[in-house]
């Protein structure tokens, strides 16, 4: 063991080592030293554990060069997204249009006039710019933003009813993604939950009779993410506003998703539209930035002014607040509504949600050769029609008509498959796909870049 011990490079020698050079004048003296101790030490431990060297003895500046490489990759790091998902939680939504990454980035470069109106020379409100847009484009006389969906929910429901009943529909009760519930966040917020009607039937006269002298709230929350059919019934906002109306109580919708365009009018499926609430009489919408809107992350919240105003004197609303980045990216996604005869191009959202089942198969038969020709020895590929989701709780039952290419192991090992899976997920822009009767699939949706794909995947 001792002889194990002495052939272990002293830190100096290691330092002059020309190979090393690159990595000290990229990363520093320091670095290098730190990564070279971090090296000495593990192979200590493996002396003393095992009776060996490292496997990487051999080499220790390709060794610290490649795990400083991998440091100093970031945790964030793009991929293709094949799944089928176009909306994927776990891959952060919506992708942005050129003109809001623009805008995002002018944003950095430069003091922006974030909370500063110009006319006065006085501190302006960072939600203005924002809020004229909303109100043009959806009716609301004011809007909040804060910084996601949840959020808005739990700054309407603090402000507006802190420590009284608010009275929803039980087949209304959602749970979302990470565990998100309605009736916790109704005790958050400091308020009484009140269930009316059943699963599936919830009439207004439920409603009417669940009204006490301490009710705050009327509430709906769109069901996005799960849909029940047969037997049901529930209230419109109309008549939920006309009865809030007789008992002077705010009737609030939590539409979850959130769409400010007719989605039928791109041959997909209908969606409540936040501009339709509002003209129910709705007292405040809140809605989500990065799910049909296409934007960043944000929970928007509209309506009428006076409630607004309370919002945005709330204590949680300065907790809330979203940042100049996520203000410009909004800003910039909105202004894409007041040309909606361009929308379907500029929106990377609605062009993929709306992408012809034809032009997918096209492209799945332009990069099927290629594929076979690298990995037909261990695999059978094949084009296959499949269904594409939105995600994110939109639209959770409706398919989009979709094509991928498969692979299926020729040994018939699902382990195989694994592995393919994993070498592609190590790639330098990991490829996910998804699994499915013992095939993995590559669902071509939302690749909007063959040519770097093909790079990527090829060797």
């Amino acid at each position: 063991m001792k002889n194990l011990f002495s052939q272990l490079p002293a830190i100096d020698s290691l330092l002059r080592d020309p190979a090393l050079q690159s990595l000290i004048d990229d990363a520093g003296t320091a670095f290098a030293t730190r990564q070279l101790r971090a090296m000495q030490q593990e192979a200590r431990d493996c002396i003393q554990q095992h009776q060996r060297l490292p496997a990487w003895h051999a080499n220790w500046p390709g060794e610290a060069l490649r795990r400083s490489a991998q440091q100093s990759q970031s945790a964030l790091r793009p991929v293709f997204n094949l799944t089928g998902t176009v909306l994927h939680t776990n891959l952060g939504r919506a992708c942005l249009s050129d003109t809001a990454i623009a805008a995002v980035v002018a944003s950095l470069r430069q003091p922006v006039t974030l909370e500063y109106a110009l006319d006065d020379a006085a501190r302006g409100h960072r939600d203005r710019a924002v809020a004229a847009l909303l109100c043009e484009l959806t009716g609301a006389e004011d809007a909040c933003i804060v910084n996601n969906n949840a959020a808005a929910v739990l700054l309407m429901l603090a402000t507006l009813a802190p420590g009284r009943e608010v009275v929803v529909s039980r087949g209304e009760l959602v749970e979302i993604g990470g565990a998100f519930r309605i009736p916790d966040v109704m005790r958050q917020a400091g308020c009484r939950l009140v269930e009316v009607g059943t699963t599936n039937r919830t009439h207004l006269k439920d409603y009417r009779a669940a009204i006490t002298a301490d009710s705050g709230l009327l509430m709906k929350v769109h069901t996005s993410n799960y849909q029940i059919q047969g037997f049901t019934h529930a209230v419109g906002e109309a008549e939920l506003v006309t009865l809030g109306e007789e008992h002077q109580l705010p009737v609030i919708t939590d539409l979850g998703s959130g769409s400010l365009i007719d989605m039928t009018a791109y041959g997909l499926p209908a969606e409540p539209m936040p501009q339709q609430l509002i003209a129910a009489g709705v007292s405040l919408v809140s809605f989500s930035g990065d799910k049909l809107l296409g934007g960043p992350q944000a929970g928007i919240i509209i309506g009428k002014k006076a409630l607004i105003d309370q919002l945005q004197q709330h204590p949680l609303k300065r907790a809330l607040r979203v940042d100049k980045m996520t203000l410009a990216a909004l800003e910039a996604t909105l202004q894409l509504y007041r040309h909606p005869e361009h929308l379907q191009d500029a929106l990377p959202t609605l062009h993929q949600l709306t992408r012809p089942a034809t032009d997918i198969r096209q492209q799945a038969e332009r990069l099927l050769p290629a594929l076979d020709k690298v990995f037909g020895d261990d695999f059978s590929l094949a084009i296959a029609a499949c269904s594409s989701q939105i995600g994110s709780g939109s639209l959770p039952v409706e398919r989009l008509p979709s094509f991928a290419i498969t692979f299926s192991p020729r040994d018939g090992q699902s382990g195989t498959l694994n592995a393919l899976a994993q070498r592609w997920r190590a790639l330098p822009q990991p490829v996910i796909g998804r699994f499915s009767a013992g095939k993995l699939w590559l669902d071509l949706r939302c690749l909007d870049d063959e040519t770097a794909l093909m790079r990527n995947l090829l060797p």
